[in-house]
């Protein structure tokens, strides 16, 4: 099962130098120019988690493997994308393959670096981009109504359904508002099938100068702002100390971060946060061979979350052993929580809750 993040800005917002730091390569060209990320670059990055060595170091693994998320890497935007301006096309069907949307914002000064719109603005530059995907998908339901006008006239019932799920959507379209913000409660899974931009998930990413990296700026705090007031969420993360921390040996990062007043890289906030955006949680499996995490979209029952590990253990699936993770390491593992009764049979309705540790019963 893969989940991915589309990292989209106007050109020259270290976007491009975000996706280097963050797969640890140099698969993006960052370039002081627009369109330098022709072809949608892809990495898949590991999602920072404590406890999967905690976990190994009571189960003894030989060897521990992290969950991951991918992101993409796409050409950036300019004003007029939704007519085909730039590489307007190409962007926006790119986007539209992605799962959710971070949003590279630029919050720092630099006149070595230019600006395609002259200046610095980031909350200006969000309503660009949004703008855009907001046209575009305006175009795209309004194409779609024809046709679906017409059968619903013929007594189409699945027409009459669909324009009823469209209708409030491209009211707010016309109004300037994104489709998320008018998706018909309990319609989600059906308003997620038009394949629309402005209805997938926004993750802010400010991008700040060295010295705003611990705690941000006044670009920043409207960012902020702005994010809450539509249910988003905004990091501030230095590109340009990541792109640093990015060619350390794994040893000096630590003391490198804590000279600089912060707790962990702004990457690992990125990965978490876009992690926590598209609805995902993590279980465990655990054993002298490896300690594994999972990903699992939250609300999973157990089957599922066993067919994420192979199709066979969703197929025979029995039960699940289930620990919690705080039961694992406070009781010594899997034989301790056994003795002390926190190891439950949990069946084929059990929702899966992250943290779990978790042991597949199938018979195929």
């Amino acid at each position: 099962m893969g989940f991915n993040c589309g990292i989209v800005g106007l050109p020259n917002v270290g976007k491009s130098t975000l996706f280097n730091a963050l797969t640890q390569t140099a698969a993006a060209q960052a370039a002081n120019y627009p369109f330098c990320t022709i072809e949608p670059n892809v990495g898949r990055v590991a999602v920072p988690d404590p406890r999967l060595e905690a976990i190994a170091r009571v189960a003894k693994s030989a060897k521990i493997v992290p969950t991951s998320l991918e992101f993409v890497d796409i050409a950036g935007l300019v004003r007029g994308a939704s007519k085909g301006e730039g590489l307007g096309n190409q962007f926006l069907a790119n986007i539209r393959e992605v799962d959710a949307i971070v949003h590279v914002l630029r919050c720092f000064e630099d006149p070595d670096v230019t600006h395609v719109e002259g200046s610095v603005d980031p909350i200006r530059d969000a309503e660009t981009v949004e703008t855009e995907l907001m046209l575009a998908d305006l175009d795209s339901l309004e194409k779609r109504m024809v046709g679906l006008t017409k059968r619903a006239r013929g007594g189409d019932k699945e027409a009459t359904a669909q324009l009823a799920l469209i209708e409030p959507i491209l009211a707010a379209l016309r109004e300037g508002r994104p489709a998320r913000t008018a998706v018909p409660k309990g319609e989600e899974e059906a308003a997620r099938r038009l394949q629309l931009l402005t209805t997938k998930p926004v993750l802010y990413v400010c991008n700040v100068d060295e010295g705003a990296a611990a705690t941000g700026n006044d670009f920043s705090a409207r960012v902020f702002a702005r994010a809450e007031a539509e249910g988003a969420k905004a990091v501030v993360v230095s590109a340009a100390i990541e792109a640093e921390i990015a060619q350390m040996p794994e040893a000096d990062r630590k003391d490198f971060l804590a000279s600089l007043g912060l707790e962990d890289s702004g990457l690992d906030r990125v990965i978490r946060a876009g992690y926590a955006l598209l609805g995902l949680i993590t279980y465990f499996t655990a054993g002298p061979k490896e300690t594994r995490a999972w990903t699992v979209v939250q609300g999973t029952k157990a089957p599922q979350a066993a067919g994420v590990i192979h199709g066979d253990f969703e197929r025979g699936f029995i039960a699940a052993e289930t620990i919690a993770y705080e039961d694992y390491i406070a009781l010594g593992g899997e034989q301790g929580a056994k003795e002390a009764g926190k190891m439950r049979i949990e069946g084929k309705d059990y929702v899966v809750r992250d943290g779990d540790v978790m042991l597949f019963r199938f018979n195929v």
